[in-house]
């Protein structure tokens, strides 16, 4: 019975009931919007009462694969990341649709339209859809909340992982969530009844698609009868609505006394082609209105046995194609389709405020990234042509004003291997500047790569002791750098630690071109604890 409530994120709301559905374990890499799942997860009493595993893992690919291994034994787990970590755990989330699940298994990954915090703004949907598992959509912050039972439930019954879709807009907003007095208690240990299917051996894998494929038709049937769609019927035919997770409570914000078209809801796919039928039978045209990418617009233009009708949407231009979803831009879409008959009016868009001003992001003051930019750009000066090559984290901002001090950054992990191509290709000087969680989740290959070749590029490791462009949460390599590069080969003598304050900017620079110089492989460490965690400890010490 649901006797309590409470304010909550979206990302919070999905953590709280997966804590009250019987979860057993909780694996994430942070990463906006998704870091609150797990950060949830991690404060909450009944973690600490029953002690849920719920640690940061070093990246989205051993996350899912840990959280597999955990629905292997029969417990249900919950793995959270953001939209372009599920590129990261693609291997393992795309094959685990043929080992299956045993345990329920939720995949969240929070997807960032308009690109608050990311370099693009992919739709996770087509990853479920190519691996042909079924997805959950929350349309707020309760059905959030509600989808984390369900979707155990789901996933149990069906055998097979389920994704959890959320966006920014829904993860990073408050709402009121009615929920459960007592969790539920976690399940007992207990092992696949056919185990073999864990073994991905062809002939095992074989049977495992064909197994796959049929069941996708039961997955239809489970979308066709989900308590999270429907068909909403209403007198006005000449236009249908398909409306998909957030967009649902843009439309109801538009028609606040009831919406005059028929409404196919959907929060639950494969898309429910009953309802969709039933739509397309009885309406005129069809509006589709999506959070991300035209992922159910291209579904409808070919899967519906339905008389062809006008879709717009997305692929026809009514719908903005890029950026987020918004009220106001439905009402546009709305307005261009049905003129004056959409039943509303609308107004043009207000002016910038003069109130608030754009912010520009920067780094902190006191922060040790802007010592090593300073040292890096001051020596760099001596070199015809040098190329720096970023990576993710707060120091990605050496882009921009005042240090303008990196040429590329392009996923987790890249800096250190796009050096070494350049090197390859006879750049010089080639320089890699990567941060420590970075390092941790993807750097380590690249640099193993970059090591065996002994190639002449400079690794800079700017550790600040944290992953601080999430909020500070624990970075696996603290402590433990320099054992790793050495673990993998580099050259003691070309492995050097430096304490990146602004009193040692010159002892920087003078490090920093000896090895530049050097016709080999050289990695430094310049090491200052993020400015902002170290507040929060000295705080917490009070």
């Amino acid at each position: 019975m649901k006797s309590n409530k409470r304010l909550l994120l979206g990302d919070e709301a999905l953590a709280l009931g997966a804590i009250n559905a019987g979860l057993s374990g909780a694996y994430a890499y942070p990463g906006t919007p998704s870091t609150e799942v797990l950060e949830f997860v991690q404060s909450h009493p009944v973690t600490k009462e029953r002690n849920i595993h719920s640690h940061w893992s070093s990246n989205e690919k051993t996350a899912v694969e840990e959280a597999l291994g955990m629905s292997f034994c029969g417990k249900r787990a919950i793995v959270s990341m953001k939209h372009v970590g599920v590129n990261v755990a693609a291997d393992p989330f795309v094959n685990s649709a043929m080992t299956g699940a045993n345990g329920g298994l939720l995949v969240i990954a929070a997807d960032d339209p308009s690109m608050h915090s990311s370099q693009n703004e992919q739709d996770s949907r087509f990853y479920a859809d190519f691996a042909m598992i079924p997805v959950l959509e929350p349309s707020n912050q309760q059905e959030a909340y509600d989808m984390a039972r369900y979707g155990f439930e789901l996933s149990e019954k069906a055998g097979i992982p389920v994704m959890v879709r959320l966006v920014t807009r829904l993860s990073h907003s408050r709402a009121v969530v009615e929920f459960d007095d007592t969790p539920l208690p976690e399940n007992k240990l207990h092992y696949p009844a056919s185990p073999k299917q864990w073994v991905l051996m062809p002939a095992i894998s074989r049977q495992r698609n064909k197994r796959l494929i049929e069941d996708y038709m039961n997955f239809q049937k489970d979308s066709d009868n989900s308590p999270f769609n429907f068909y909403k019927d209403a007198s006005d035919k000449s236009l249908g609505i398909v409306v998909s997770g957030i967009a649902w409570n843009y439309l109801q914000e538009l028609y606040p006394e009831g919406i005059p078209f028929p409404v196919v809801k959907i929060s639950q796919y494969p898309i429910p082609t009953q309802l969709l039928n039933r739509l397309f039978d009885e309406c005129k045209s069809i509006l589709v209105l999506e959070e991300g990418q035209p992922v159910i617009e291209k579904k409808l233009r070919g899967e519906l046995n339905s008389t062809p009708r006008k879709i717009y949407g997305k692929l026809t231009g009514e719908v903005v194609r890029t950026g987020e979803l918004t009220p106001d831009e439905v009402a546009k879409a709305m307005k261009v389709i049905k003129g004056k008959e959409c039943g509303f009016e609308t107004t043009e868009p207000k002016g910038e405020s003069q109130i608030t001003r754009p912010r520009p992001p920067a780094l902190c003051q006191g922060c040790g990234h802007r010592d090593v930019y300073k040292a890096l750009n001051e020596t760099l000066e001596n070199y015809e042509s040098p190329k720096v090559f970023g990576d993710i984290g707060c120091y990605t901002l050496g882009f921009l004003s005042p240090f303008n001090a990196i040429d590329t950054c392009v996923d987790m992990g890249a800096s250190i291997t796009m050096a070494k191509g350049a090197a390859d290709a006879g750049q010089h000087p080639a320089v890699a500047i990567i941060g420590d969680s970075t390092f941790t989740h993807s750097g380590m290959t690249g640099l193993l790569d970059a090591i065996n070749e002994n190639s002449p590029i400079t690794v800079i490791i700017s550790d600040n002791l944290t992953t601080g462009m999430t909020g500070g949460q624990d970075s696996q390599g603290t402590g433990k750098l320099e054992d790793i590069c050495l673990g993998l080969g580099a050259d003691p003598k070309h492995m050097r630690t430096i304490d990146s304050l602004p009193k040692n900017v010159e002892e920087m620079k003078k490090l920093f071109k000896e090895e530049i110089d050097y016709k080999g492989l050289s990695v430094i460490i310049s090491r200052r604890e993020c400015i902002q965690t170290a507040r929060r400890h000295a705080s917490a010490k009070k």
